[in-house]
Formats: structure tokens, C-alpha cells, sequence
């Protein structure tokens, strides 16, 4: 079992002693304007919390609700509690929507439940967009730094593995390997993929292997337009049809985000993420399948 400190409230659930004193909070539902969406969830236990349903007076009253309850000297065989709560300038907060909370005792689970109950979310996990990270740089780093807020997984590749921290998000994966490509070729369809090694030989080969692979949900290279120019050249003398050189997204990052600072291009390159992610979101919760979509 990892054994570093939680970095969120599915790395925090699965680390609890074997008495698993804490309550787990979900936001049911989320009407009007509100700090949070309906799934979202956190950590509570006697000493610490773990991510957030939004912050202000909501989540100071959900902690409160569920240490209140953790601390109760009465026997309790409850394992849920339900809540709904307005937001508005009664609870100090100017949202002015309403949520439904839902506590659980994660005590009062039996072994069989917390082991199921994991499995759950971490295969809830999975369906969350995959990032192939390649570069372990400075912008690499700071780019990891944004994202392990982020419902996404990364893998995160490089072949200096004294560069990866000594503890990582538990949706983040560091593959230290001088073979990426192969890390390419077994890469699920759908993924996202950006390329920011400290080598132009290496960014060269695996621009040509990712976009032979032809079913990546998107690809971005680091560089300039200059360094485009040079790759779309040397691609197509490497057999990269001109059509598949337009999913090749350089220069990265949305252009209203200016920079060349590592924190900058970060800031910058996970704000473009985040809009195709939303988009990805959406149709996915759209209706209409892709099957029947022209």
C-alpha cells in the first residue's frame, strides 16, 4: 500500500487505519448557482480533510456535521446522514444555489464494502481523460504541479528518473524508460498526448510515432512555429501524410496566456486541456451517441 501523505480523498480513503475513522462527503446534487458539481467529494476525519466540496461556510459546516458525528460518545449504527443546505446570506455565502450532502461512515462499512467501495471509485477513475506526459523538464514539472488538481490521469514519462518527486498523486503514473515509444504504442485509443522532452531527436520520434498511431484524442508539441516548420518537414520525409500533420498542435497553450516562463507555459497549456476536456465532458453526457453524430 503507498504509504506517502494523501494528496486527495481517494488516495486519503484508501490509506485509513483499519478502524477507518472518517466520514466521506458527496455532493448528491447541485442546483442554481453553487461552488461545486454533483460527485464531488472529500475526506473527513478527526485530524485532517482531504480535497474540497468548495470551500467557505458549506464545507466549514459539512466538516463540522461530520467530526461532530465522528466524536458522538452514543452508540450510532447510522452509516448515512443526508443534509440539504441553501446557499445564500444565511450560510454566509453569495452562491445562492442549494446542495444535497450526503455523509457516510466509513467505519461503519463492512471489509467486503471498503474493498468494493475502492475498486468503485478507482474504476470511476479510469474514465477520466489520460494524459502521456514525455519530459520531466521544468515546464513538465510545473505542468504536473496544475493537473494533480485536476480530474485527469497522467502518465508522466521520462527516461531521468531522479527527476520525478519521491511521491506522486495517486492519478499520476511516472514511467522512467530510454524506450517512449513503446509507451506510445501501448497507449489505450482516445488518449491526449504532449511532448516536451529535452531533445529534439527524441520529440521528433515520438511526434511520428503518435501521429502514425492515428487514434489519439489530441497531440501537442512544445516549440515554436519555427521548430513546426522543421517538424512537418522532417515527418513527411519520415512518411506523415500532410493530413495527419494537422493534429500536430504547436505552438501549445491557449495564445491569450503569454509567457515563456515553465509556470507560465503551464498555467497556459493546461488551460487549453481543460477547455478540450470540457468539451470531451459534454459529449459525453450528451443524448445524441457518436455513433449517430456526422
Amino acid at each position: 500500500m503507498n504509504t506517502s501523505t494523501p494528496a486527495n480523498w481517494l488516495d486519503a480513503l484508501g490509506q485509513l487505519t483499519p478502524q477507518r475513522t472518517a466520514v466521506l462527503i458527496t455532493v448528491m446534487a447541485a442546483s442554481g448557482s453553487t461552488p461545486r458539481a454533483a460527485g464531488t467529494r472529500m475526506l473527513v476525519t478527526p485530524e485532517a480533510q482531504y480535497d474540497t466540496i468548495g470551500g467557505g461556510h458549506l464545507e466549514w459546516k459539512a466538516i463540522a456535521m461530520a467530526r461532530i458525528w465522528l466524536a458522538e460518545t452514543q452508540p450510532d449504527e447510522q452509516a448515512i446522514r443526508k443534509v440539504d443546505i441553501a446557499l445564500g446570506p444565511g450560510l454566509g455565502q453569495c452562491c445562492g444555489g442549494a446542495v444535497s450532502l450526503q455523509l457516510e461512515r466509513v467505519d461503519h462499512w463492512s471489509e467486503q464494502d471498503y474493498a468494493e467501495r475502492i475498486k468503485e471509485f478507482r474504476h470511476a477513475r479510469q474514465q477520466l481523460p489520460h494524459l502521456y506526459l514525455f519530459g520531466a523538464g521544468h515546464v513538465g514539472s510545473a505542468l504536473v504541479q496544475v493537473l494533480q488538481q485536476v480530474p485527469c490521469r497522467i502518465t508522466w514519462v521520462d527516461e531521468r528518473d531522479h527527476l520525478f518527486p519521491a511521491s506522486l498523486h495517486d492519478g499520476i503514473q511516472a514511467e522512467a524508460t530510454d524506450i517512449p515509444e513503446a509507451i506510445v504504442a501501448e497507449a489505450e485509443p482516445g488518449s491526449y498526448f504532449l511532448v516536451m522532452t529535452h531533445h529534439h531527436g527524441l520529440d521528433l520520434r515520438l511526434s511520428e510515432q503518435i501521429l502514425k498511431k492515428q487514434d489519439a484524442a489530441w497531440f501537442g508539441l512544445i516549440g515554436s512555429h519555427t521548430k513546426r516548420i522543421k517538424f512537418e518537414r522532417r515527418l513527411q520525409d519520415r512518411g506523415i501524410a500532410s493530413t495527419a500533420l494537422q493534429n500536430m498542435v504547436c505552438p501549445i497553450g491557449i495564445p491569450e496566456i503569454g509567457g515563456k516562463e515553465p509556470g507560465v507555459i503551464a498555467v497556459a497549456v493546461a488551460a487549453q486541456l481543460l477547455q478540450l476536456w470540457s468539451i470531451r465532458n459534454r459529449q459525453q453526457k450528451s443524448p445524441v451517441s457518436q455513433s449517430s453524430v456526422t
